[in-house]
C-alpha cells in the first residue's frame, strides 16, 4: 500500500482473454475493456473489503456515473492481462478508480477511469460520505482516526 500522502490504494489482478471477447481477427473488442475494469474493481473490492456485497450490507450501491477508456495496444485471444486498479481518494461522496491494463509483455494496452456515487438501496443519492465508507477509509489509512 502506498504512503498516506499519496491518497491512493491499488490492487493488481489478472484476466485471461476469452474467445467470446474477441473479434474475427482474435483481437479483444474495444467494449470489453470496460468489463475488464469491472473485473479489476471487483478484485480490488474483495481484497480491500469494499466490494459491492460489502456496500449492500450497509444498504448502499455505487453505480458508475462516468467512465473513460483509452486504447493503446490490442489484447488477443489467450493473453493473460494484468489489471492494476487504483482507488483515488476524494473528499466527495464518490469513488474514483483508475485502471491500467498490461499485456503479457508488460506493455500498457489500455488505461481508464470510472467514477461511482453512493445511492441508498431505496434509490436516494447520498450527498455525504456514508458512515461505512468513512470507516473503511480509516481502516485503510486514508482518514485519520
Amino acid at each position: 500500500m502506498p504512503s498516506n500522502s499519496s491518497k491512493e490504494i491499488s490492487f493488481t489482478s489478472k484476466v485471461r482473454v476469452r474467445f467470446t471477447e474477441t473479434d474475427p481477427l482474435g483481437i479483444v473488442w474495444h467494449g470489453n475493456y470496460i468489463q475488464y475494469f469491472e473485473d479489476g474493481r471487483e478484485a480490488f473490492g474483495r481484497h480491500h473489503g469494499i466490494s459491492y456485497l460489502d456496500q449492500q450490507k450497509h444498504n448502499f450501491s455505487s453505480p458508475i456515473v462516468k467512465s473513460t477508456c483509452e486504447h493503446k495496444l490490442p489484447l488477443r485471444y489467450g493473453d493473460v492481462a494484468e489489471i492494476r486498479t487504483t482507488y483515488v481518494d476524494s473528499a466527495a461522496a464518490k469513488m474514483i478508480f483508475r485502471y491500467e491494463i498490461m499485456n503479457p509483455e508488460g506493455k500498457v494496452v489500455c488505461t481508464g477511469e470510472t467514477v461511482q456515487v453512493f445511492v441508498e438501496l431505496q434509490g436516494e443519492l447520498s450527498l455525504v460520505i456514508p458512515n461505512f465508507f468513512k470507516e473503511w477509509k480509516k481502516k485503510v489509512g486514508l482518514l485519520d482516526g
